[in-house]
């Protein structure tokens, strides 16, 4: 039988013990378990928008980082502004990024207004974003493509990331006017099926996904992950990092529920796959060093 169909069959414990019983996998690589509440967390998808300024003070967002073990973040936020003071309250904790989201441009528009490219490039120029996005493509239009290539050119410019939230036609179509262009694909498309997931992955190995707000559906019966996502989580270990997507306050108020459900499906996973997809990965990306160290700094 083939290692592909048994994954496909078997729930990942299940399959993890098959590997163990026929030899193919160390005990060492055994469900990471308890000890996944000793990993340091990345947490790739925060944001800290306006109406979370008064309500959760810098301070307070490090220190609900600190208590559940969330060494550094990638944040961008609506108006860049938010970004910006979490950065300079933290700059040892806070990787930043350029959301293009500022006055009247929002997630519908924000490629249809006036003077989008001279803003972003000015942001840029003033701070050390390591990324732009998160933005959305809600809908493929084509007729956007000379701002995109703009966009698309600042990012290469820079050695950064774009952080879209979109299906897969858009990233694919992001790839068709540059196939060398770096995108870490925002919460591994919402909605897309993760058949599709899989398929967009394998067909773009440089592609990055962040999996905020699909750790409930990763986790399946909360035993074992579901089986399509397992096959996503093995197949694309180096290529995964977690997140929460603190979009509204209500994301915030339940920080610690949501990093808690990622360190779930996290102890799911043999140790060395936890680790990478914990903060390993998010280290090779931003060339950081990110340990528990920095957990209860600035």
């Amino acid at each position: 039988m083939c290692l592909k169909l048994v994954r496909s069959v078997f729930p990942v414990f299940a399959f993890l013990a098959f590997l163990i019983a026929a030899g193919l996998l160390a005990r060492a690589d055994e469900p990471i378990g308890d000890g996944v509440n000793d990993l340091p967390l990345f947490d790739a998808h925060m944001h800290y928008k306006e109406p979370a300024w008064e309500r959760y003070p810098v301070e307070s967002v490090i220190e609900l980082m600190d208590e559940n073990g969330v060494a550094m973040a990638l944040v961008s936020s609506t108006p860049d502004e938010g970004t910006i003071m979490l950065w300079e309250h933290a700059p040892n904790r806070i990787v930043p990024e350029l959301r293009p989201y500022h006055g009247s441009a929002g997630s519908g528009n924000w490629t249809k207004m006036k003077g989008m490219d001279a803003y972003l490039e000015r942001r840029l120029e003033q701070y050390p974003h390591e990324g732009i996005g998160e933005f959305h493509i809600h809908r493929l239009d084509t007729s956007d493509e000379a701002l995109f290539r703009k966009v698309i050119g600042m990012a290469r410019e820079r050695d950064i990331y774009l952080h879209v939230h979109s299906g897969a036609e858009p990233v694919r179509w992001l790839f068709s006017l540059d196939p060398d262009v770096k995108i870490i694909w925002a919460h591994a498309g919402l909605s897309t099926p993760a058949s599709d997931v899989h398929k967009l992955m394998s067909d773009f190995p440089t592609l990055l996904a962040d999996t905020s707000l699909r750790e409930w559906e990763i986790a399946g019966s909360g035993s074992s992950l579901d089986p399509e996502w397992a096959e996503i989580v093995f197949d694309f270990q180096d290529r995964l990092m977690i997140g929460s997507d603190t979009w509204v306050n209500a994301q915030w108020d339940k920080y610690s529920d949501v990093m808690a459900s990622n360190r779930q499906w996290l102890a799911m996973l043999p140790k060395s796959v936890a680790e990478k997809i914990a903060y390993k990965n998010a280290e090779r990306v931003f060339g950081r060093e990110v340990t528990t160290d920095l957990v209860g700094t600035r």
